[in-house]
């Protein structure tokens, strides 16, 4: 599969169709990815999430799913934000038109999810186990344990630049 950003300025996950998954480092194995013994496995239930975003449980927490259309993802922790490359000549132009993204996104307050999450996360292509995921394509995003306001919006903040954004925003206690 090609990459995007092979080598960036940043590491990039990427999916060969499915949608891609961020689950608390403390639960990793109980994502059994597209194993499992059950009628509906754990990618089955990742791939039933519609729209950009959705919080599935795994373990004693919750997973969040990046849905819609897979595309190369990477955390820019500055901003709280996965990034989801859909469109850009190349990796400078696509990280250059984030804070121009972050300002223009229209946020539906509807569609905001909360996340409580235990400490860092794993994000990963979801088909795989958690315990699979250490030898593939993954990234590991340092949260602080806590409660975030999950939001997710679509942007073409210039032409011929398309960008998804999930942002994670820390909530009070």
């Amino acid at each position: 599969m090609p990459r995007y950003a092979d080598p960036g300025a940043v590491q990039w996950v990427e999916s060969g169709g499915g949608p891609l998954i961020a689950i608390p480092e403390t639960v990793l194995p109980f994502w059994a990815g597209a194993d499992g013994d059950d009628m509906s496995c754990d990618y089955d239930r990742a791939c039933d999430v519609e729209g950009f975003i959705g919080l599935l449980p795994v373990g004693d927490t919750r997973a969040l799913v990046l849905g819609d259309e897979p595309a190369s993802t990477t955390y820019l922790p500055e901003h709280g934000t996965f990034v989801r490359w859909r469109a850009a000549r190349s990796e400078d132009e696509l990280l250059a038109a984030v804070p121009t993204a972050l300002e223009r996104a229209e946020w539906d307050p509807e569609e905001e999810a909360e996340w409580t999450v235990p400490g860092p996360v794993v994000l990963f292509e979801a088909v795989w186990s958690g315990t699979s995921s250490e030898s593939r394509d993954r990234l590991r995003v340092v949260l602080e344990p806590g409660r975030y306001g999950v939001r997710a919006a679509f942007v073409e903040p210039r032409p011929g630049t398309r960008v998804g954004l999930v942002q994670l925003r820390r909530l009070t206690p």
